[in-house]
């Protein structure tokens, strides 16, 4: 269901979908969408009403995305396109070799380069994709173990998967649940990501305790935070 409120002289449209759940929850993504995602018995004025009391949060998110440039489109997967890891961009040197079974992909003095058997983009996506799962969980392992000495329980498995809509995750069982594209972050970005998920092993929510947790381990987290809220949808393929 589509709705409308005006906040100001701005309307803000937005799509409404209904699932089973008890709290309300707004979505901004690019290139300008606003999504609500709304428990199945709520009236819908109560939306709208929702909606215009977020006004501030929803257009300054909006405006964002507008000023990082986004553009829509998946990677072509050509000579010189560019790839981002750790924070840093490397363009991409593509070769050709039908003597190999799968491609292979390094990183090498400042270039990604693959050698595939044939140039089709969703073969070389794959191998670029698992490329970087693999390079996630060796890193986030790795920063796991360094921050480990400010915990007194340590996560229960430490998994690198695909997820659309936020960078980690913890579970119940302590279980730390990262996005794959986390390792296109800098190193401090990505350590914040860890140490955020990592807290969450002792605050299961987002409160003060929470943050005064993250900002004991992390002091600058805030900076950290907001890089990875304005450059975050830069990281993909």
């Amino acid at each position: 269901m589509k709705l409308t409120v005006k906040y100001g002289t701005r309307e803000i449209p937005f799509q409404v979908i209904y699932r089973k759940r008890k709290s309300l929850e707004i979505r901004v993504e690019p290139p300008d969408k606003v999504t609500v995602v709304a428990p199945q018995n709520i009236p819908r004025q109560a939306i709208k009403d929702k909606v215009k009391l977020k006004g501030p949060w929803i257009l300054r998110k909006l405006l964002e995305i507008k000023n990082v440039g986004y553009q829509e489109g998946k990677k072509e997967f050509v000579n010189g396109e560019s790839f981002m890891y750790l924070g840093r961009t490397y363009s991409l040197q593509l070769f050709t070799d039908e003597t190999l079974k799968k491609p292979e992909v390094k990183l090498y003095r400042g270039k990604f380069y693959i050698t595939t058997p044939v140039k089709d983009d969703a073969v070389i996506r794959d191998a670029v994709e698992k490329w970087y799962r693999e390079k996630a969980f060796e890193k986030i392992k790795e920063r796991v173990n360094y921050y480990q000495q400010h915990f007194n329980m340590q996560p229960s498995k430490i998994r690198v998967k695909e997820q659309k809509r936020r960078w980690g995750s913890c579970t119940s069982k302590n279980e730390l649940l990262f996005n794959w594209r986390c390792i296109m972050a800098s190193l401090p970005v990505l350590d914040y990501l860890v140490v955020h998920e990592m807290c969450h092993m002792v605050h299961k929510n987002h409160s003060e305790d929470f943050w005064g947790m993250v900002a004991s381990i992390l002091p600058d987290y805030k900076w950290r935070r907001n890089w990875l809220k304005k450059y975050g949808i830069k990281m993909d393929l």
